[in-house]
C-alpha cells in the first residue's frame, strides 16, 4: 500500500481559509488518526483526500500518483462513513456486492470476496438480512466490509463509531485495529475521541484551527505534548495546568508556584537554557501525583483541601483546591473513600513527570 502525503494544502470557502499551507506525510501501512475538536479541519482534510472536496491550492499524493484532480473513484480509496450509508432495500450481501459494482470482476471472484469479508467480520449469518434487521454494531461491520471488499490502497474512516454505545465502541475499536493488523493497509481515521486515537493509532495528528498542532505516536503526544492545546486536549481527566516562574541559581532550576510551593526542574530537558524569571505553565498529569509525605527533594509538596471524589469502580479521581483552582488526581478507590470533603491531604508531584510550557507562546520549552 502506498504512502499518502499532503503538500502545502490550502482550502478556502470564499474569504474563509479553513486549511492554510498544511503539510502531512503518512507512511505506508500507518494507522493515522486525525484528532481534534469539532471545526478543527480534520473532516475537511479527509474529504479532500477522498475527492469529495476540491483543493484550493497544493497537492495530494498517493504513492507516486498525484490524485489532486482525480475523481473519487479513480483514487484507489474506500471510505466508511459515520452514518453507515447502507442501502436499506438491499440485503447485506447486496450491500457488499454493490461495493464491487464498478470493478467488473467475474461473478466467481465477487462471491469469493463476499465470503472472505463475511468470515473476517463474522457476519456470515447476516448475509440475507436487510439493514433494518441489524444492530448498530452489525451495520457498522457491514459498512466496513463494503469498504475492505474493494481491496484498495487506502481506507478512510469518518468518525465511524460515534453512533454506537460505549460497549460496542470498545468492541469495534478492537475489530478495526485487528483488521488493520491483518490487512497491513494504510488507514486515515477521523475522530474527536481521544480514547479511539490513543488505542488504535500508530500516529496521531492533533489538529486545531486548521493547523496540525502535533504529529507523533500516541505515547509522544501524551507524554511530550508540543503545546498547551495538545496538553489540555489529550488525557482524561485533563492535564492540570498551573502558572509558575522559573528561578535559576547556578545549575539549579526551580519552578515557583504562586503559592510559593517549589518544584525542582533542574533535570528537565529544556530545549534552550532556562531563563531566570521566565513565566511558565507547569503541566501535571493526574496519575503522576502521590498522597502522603514526600520521599525526596525533587517533589512539589502541598496540602490542599478536598473538593470531591469520583469513584468509577477500579479507578477514582480526587478533586482538590490548589491556588484557587481545581486540581485532579487519579488515586486508588479505597484512598478516595477515606477522605472527607474539606479535609486537607498532603500531596506530592514528581519533578521528572512535569511538562513545562512558555506562558506567552504556549509552546513546550
Amino acid at each position: 500500500m502506498p504512502a499518502v502525503s499532503f503538500e502545502h494544502i490550502v482550502k478556502r470557502y470564499g474569504t474563509v481559509t479553513v486549511l492554510d499551507d498544511l503539510n502531512l506525510a503518512i507512511e505506508d501501512g500507518d494507522f493515522l488518526v486525525l484528532l481534534g475538536p469539532s471545526g478543527c479541519g480534520k473532516t475537511t482534510l479527509l474529504n479532500l483526500l477522498a475527492g469529495l472536496l476540491e483543493v484550493s491550492d497544493g497537492r495530494i499524493m498517493i504513492g507516486e500518483r498525484d490524485v489532486t484532480e482525480l475523481d473519487p473513484k479513480d483514487r484507489g480509496l474506500a471510505m466508511v462513513f459515520q452514518s453507515y450509508a447502507l442501502y436499506p432495500t438491499k440485503t447485506v450481501r447486496g450491500n457488499l456486492k454493490f461495493g464491487l459494482a464498478a470493478s467488473k470482476l467475474p461473478a466467481e471472484e465477487v462471491e469469493r470476496r463476499i465470503a472472505w469479508v463475511a468470515k473476517m467480520l463474522q457476519i456470515e449469518p447476516l448475509l440475507d438480512r436487510k439493514p433494518a434487521q441489524l444492530s448498530g454494531g452489525q451495520r457498522q461491520r457491514v459498512a466496513i466490509g463494503r469498504a475492505i471488499i474493494k481491496k484498495v490502497d487506502v481506507f478512510l474512516f469518518d468518525e465511524p463509531l460515534s453512533n454506537l454505545d460505549a460497549k460496542l465502541r470498545t468492541e469495534m475499536r478492537l475489530e478495526i485495529k485487528k483488521l488493520h493488523d491483518e490487512l497491513k493497509s494504510t488507514v486515515v481515521y477521523v475522530t474527536h475521541d481521544q480514547i479511539e486515537a490513543m488505542t488504535m493509532a500508530t500516529k496521531i495528528a492533533v489538529m486545531d484551527g486548521g493547523v496540525i498542532q502535533q504529529f507523533g505516536t500516541p505515547d509522544e503526544v501524551y507524554e511530550q505534548p508540543a503545546n498547551l492545546f495538545v496538553a489540555g486536549f489529550i488525557g482524561a481527566p485533563a492535564m492540570n495546568m498551573r502558572s509558575a516562574t522559573l528561578a535559576v541559581k547556578g545549575s539549579k532550576v526551580a519552578a515557583v508556584f504562586q503559592s510559593g510551593a517549589r518544584l525542582d526542574v533542574s533535570d528537565y530537558p529544556f530545549q534552550a537554557p532556562a531563563k531566570d524569571g521566565l513565566p511558565v505553565v507547569i503541566g501535571m498529569r493526574p496519575e503522576h501525583f502521590t498522597l502522603g509525605e514526600a520521599a525526596s527533594d525533587g517533589t512539589a509538596q502541598f496540602s490542599p483541601p478536598v473538593l470531591s471524589a469520583e469513584r468509577t469502580g477500579s479507578d477514582a479521581t480526587l478533586y482538590l483546591t490548589f491556588e484557587d483552582e481545581m486540581l485532579a488526581l487519579r488515586v486508588a478507590p479505597d484512598l478516595a473513600a477515606g477522605l472527607r470533603v474539606g479535609s486537607t491531604v498532603p500531596v506530592q508531584f514528581q519533578a521528572g513527570k512535569a511538562n513545562l510550557f512558555d506562558a506567552q507562546t504556549g509552546r513546550r520549552i
